[in-house]
């Protein structure tokens, strides 16, 4: 009896040891996850891995894509490139850069016009008394210039560049007004009479655009044209701009 009970207590005492292990294995666990920052940490750790295969697969794609860009110049122009270009020495591309509009007089090349009253320019004093605008008591300088002819007779005026009509109206002391928008340059025309163009209208260098006539603010210079440039928002000398007559 006693050497059966021998032989059966070792089998009896080895699964309570491996109870005991698994028992407080678990209780280990369970410990572990109840705390607070378990949770937070393990989120951490995983958006830290997902953010690191992100950047890998970014930094692959960059890699992958920098010999296309280098290769991106086909046929002798630039991908992408508003400006053409033409093929150098070597084949080598160089970039085309398209002339800018030259401005016209805004009247017709058989109309003998002069200019009447001068811009108010800050570089040249010596016309600054002739610059001056007179309204009652009021004077005031000129920003722009005023053509007109010899025996006072209303001419043809016509856009001096092409570009949008962006603004009709009637001034009650400039007149008739006209502005055409050509890229970063404007051009007003004040003082008109017989308007042919309307808001929103695209015209050409050379036509038609209104007749010239009388304002209230320069009625002493009669039928004339008062011409104005700006470029951006910038007042500039027409005179400056225009071809020499």
């Amino acid at each position: 009896m006693n050497e059966q009970n021998k032989n059966t207590k070792p089998h009896e005492e080895a699964p309570k040891t491996v109870q005991g292990d698994s028992s407080a294995t678990s209780s280990s666990w369970k410990k572990a996850l109840s705390k607070r920052w378990v949770f937070p940490a393990a989120y951490l750790a995983a958006a830290a891995i997902i953010l690191t295969l992100v950047w890998v697969y970014q930094d692959a794609s960059q890699k992958t894509l920098k010999p296309q860009e280098e290769n991106s110049t086909v046929s002798g122009s630039v991908v992408g490139s508003e400006t053409p270009a033409a093929e150098g020495k070597d084949g080598e591309a160089v970039e085309v850069t398209a002339n800018a509009q030259s401005m016209i007089w805004p009247v017709a090349d058989d109309v003998a016009v002069s200019v009447v009253k001068p811009y108010f320019d800050e570089e040249s004093p010596e016309t600054h008394q002739e610059a001056m605008v007179q309204y009652n008591d009021t004077f005031s300088p000129n920003l722009g210039i005023d053509l007109a002819t010899a025996d006072d007779q209303a001419f043809e005026v016509r856009a001096a560049l092409s570009g949008k009509v962006t603004r009709v109206e009637n001034h009650p002391l400039n007149g008739n007004v006209v502005e055409v928008t050509s890229g970063d340059t404007r051009t007003v025309y004040q003082s008109l009479n017989e308007v042919k163009v309307s808001e929103g209208a695209e015209v050409k260098q050379g036509d038609a655009i209104a007749t010239a006539g009388r304002n209230e603010l320069e009625k002493d210079l009669g039928n004339h044209l008062h011409f104005e440039v700006y470029e951006g928002d910038k007042l500039v000398n027409p005179e400056k701009l225009l071809p020499q007559k």
